[in-house]
């Protein structure tokens, strides 16, 4: 049995076990139905589970595990220990006072992923965001909102963006349009530093940066922003994250994360070349 790469977050862990538990279930030709009876739970609560979208007890496993015909020692303790893995929690849940739950999901997808490739039309990403213009973005966002929650959500950015410095960071390729680099949230000296600050992050090694220049016209992603997730583990699908006013959708069905991966080959060639892309962002800083 795989239990996936060590150093994956919660979130991963618990779509790895729920996608292992359904598997086994399906192997043994027992229904959802029979399962839930046999650990006093409704067929919902093991499609929940199935899909990593609950917590998992302990004693509720070990009981599917058996259901299952899971009798070898080795296999149990290593499908119980994912269960310990996956109830873990992740520091984002800190920042449940201005966190939705649908956008907790992503945080732990995000900080699980090798490859996070994006298309953003009206702003720079938040991994690349400086403070005060995620201030400024934030504000815009959440009218009304006291000064300790705007700074609150602020300092919530400023900790994700720890995630392209660290020992597990991941390659991440922003693709922007051009559009995006000209709103000057904040106003102008904001985003200058914003500029400044995007020109020195595009050069970590770990990150790409493509900007779809105006001369362009049309491009692919009709459909505005989207983020493509690639995982370490070889049993969780690639996903696309899409991100709503008050809500998300995550997309795992292979021929539609096809498309969008399609689509962001397509928005890749169409941009400009990582080293082109400095240079429009330098001419773009000079006149800002």
């Amino acid at each position: 049995m795989t239990t996936g790469q060590p150093g994956g977050g919660s979130i991963v862990r618990r779509i790895l076990l729920g996608a292992q538990l359904r598997r086994l279930r399906e192997a043994g030709g027992i229904t959802r139905e029979a399962a839930g009876y046999s650990i006093r739970a409704s067929e919902s609560k093991i499609s929940r589970m199935e899909l990593g979208r609950v917590s998992f007890k302990e004693r509720d496993v070990a009981d599917l595990l058996t259901l299952y015909n899971v009798v070898d020692d080795e296999d149990r303790a290593a499908l119980l220990g994912l269960v310990r893995e996956a109830n873990v929690a992740g520091w984002w849940h800190g920042y449940g006072d201005v966190l939705p739950a649908w956008f907790q999901t992503y945080v732990g997808l995000e900080e699980s992923a090798s490859l996070i490739r994006t298309f953003e039309v009206q702003f720079i990403h938040g991994l690349l965001q400086t403070e005060d213009y995620s201030r400024a973005v934030v504000e815009l966002g959440h009218p009304g909102a006291a000064t300790s929650e705007i700074e609150r959500r602020v300092g919530l950015r400023m900790e994700r963006q720890k995630l392209l410095v660290s020992e597990r960071a991941p390659h991440f390729v922003a693709v922007m349009d051009e559009g995006a680099l000209y709103r000057p949230f904040g106003g102008r000296d904001v985003m200058r530093g914003q500029l400044s600050h995007l020109m020195e992050v595009a050069q970590q090694p770990n990150v790409t940066v493509h900007v779809l220049p105006f001369e362009i016209g049309g491009h692919a992603a009709g459909g505005g922003a989207f983020t493509l997730l690639r995982f370490p583990e070889s049993d969780l699908s690639d996903l696309v994250y899409l991100e709503q006013l008050t809500s998300a959708l995550y997309i795992d069905k292979r021929e539609e994360v096809d498309f969008y991966d399609k689509t962001m080959e397509r928005l890749c060639a169409d941009s400009l070349s990582a080293e082109r892309s400095l240079e429009r962002l330098r001419k773009i800083h000079q006149q800002a």
